[in-house]
C-alpha cells in the first residue's frame, strides 16, 4: 500500500470514528460511556496522523520527485538495500471496511441473541434497601427488582406494582425475558440481567419496553428461592436509550 493510500486510511478510520464518538452517542453501543472520551482521542489522533501524511506526501515534497544533479536516487537507494518505504503492509486494507462500516452503518448494541448465549450477573449483595414510593408503580432497575426479590427480607415486593424497562429476550417455553446487558469496558465483557414476563404475548426480539406488573408469586419471596418473574398489567414499547448497558430505574410518566 503506498503512504499516500495509508494516509487516506487512516483519514477515512479517524473520520469513522469521531461520526460515532464525537458527533453522536453510537459508540455506547460498544462501551460504557467513560470511555468515551478515550474514544474520541482516538479518533483525533487517527485524523492527525493522516493529514500529517498527506502533507508529507505532496508533490514536490518527496526526495525522489526533486533529486538534483549528483544526488542518489532516494528510491533506488532503498531498493538497493531490500526496503522500499513508500509502500506499506498489505494487510492494512483490513482496515478499509471497519472504517467504512463505522461512516454509514452503526452496528446495533447487543441484544437478545448474546443475552440468550450470555452469562447471567450476579447480583451483590444489598446492605440495606430504600422504601419504595408509597403511591403508584415503583420505578425499579432490573438490578434491584432482582436484589429485593431474593434478598429483601421484609418483601416489600409483595402485592406491590413495579415498573422495569429492558429489552425483549425470548424463551422457548412461551414465556419471555425483560434483559439488560453490563459491561465492565466493552461489549465483549457483557453479563446479562433477566427478569420472566408472564401474562403478555412477547413483542419482537429486542424490542425495547416499559412493563408494569406486581412479582410472580413462585418461591419465598426475600429469599434466594423467589423466582425472578412478574405477573405483566401493562406494555409499552420504548425507544432504546442513549446508553442501553447502564440499568436504571425507568423515569415516571408526568
Amino acid at each position: 500500500m503506498k503512504r499516500t493510500l495509508q494516509a487516506g486510511l487512516l483519514l477515512l478510520t479517524g473520520a469513522g470514528v469521531l461520526r460515532v464518538s464525537l458527533f453522536s452517542d453510537v459508540v455506547l453501543r460498544y462501551v460504557k460511556a467513560g470511555l468515551q472520551p478515550y474514544v474520541i482521542a482516538s479518533g483525533v489522533c487517527l485524523m492527525a496522523l493522516g493529514l500529517i501524511g498527506a502533507v508529507r506526501d505532496r508533490p514536490g515534497r518527496d526526495g525522489a520527485a526533486e533529486d538534483g544533479p549528483g544526488q542518489e536516487p532516494v528510491n533506488e537507494h532503498e531498493h538497493e538495500h531490500g526496503h522500499d518505504h513508500s509502500h506499506g503492509p498489505r494487510i492494512a486494507w483490513l482496515l478499509l471496511l471497519p472504517a467504512l462500516t463505522l461512516l454509514f452503518y452503526a452496528p446495533p448494541a447487543l441484544g437478545s441473541y448474546t443475552a440468550a448465549r450470555d452469562n447471567a450477573k450476579v447480583v451483590e449483595d444489598y446492605d440495606r434497601f430504600d422504601p419504595l414510593p408509597a403511591h403508584g408503580p415503583a420505578p425499579l432497575s432490573l438490578t434491584e427488582f432482582i436484589a429485593r426479590a431474593q434478598q429483601d427480607d421484609h418483601q416489600a415486593l409483595k402485592d406491590r406494582t413495579v415498573l422495569l424497562s429492558g429489552f425483549v429476550t425470548p424463551n422457548k417455553n412461551g414465556t419471555w425475558d425483560l434483559t439488560r446487558l453490563l459491561v465492565a469496558c466493552c461489549a465483549a465483557d457483557s453479563q446479562s440481567l433477566t427478569v420472566t414476563m408472564h401474562g403478555v404475548k412477547a413483542p419482537p426480539a429486542d424490542t425495547w419496553v416499559r412493563v408494569t406488573g406486581t412479582w410472580h408469586p413462585q418461591g419465598t419471596l426475600g429469599t434466594p428461592s423467589a423466582a425472578l418473574a412478574l405477573d405483566v398489567t401493562s406494555l409499552r414499547q420504548i425507544p432504546q436509550p442513549p446508553s442501553p448497558y447502564l440499568d436504571r430505574a425507568p423515569a415516571i410518566d408526568s
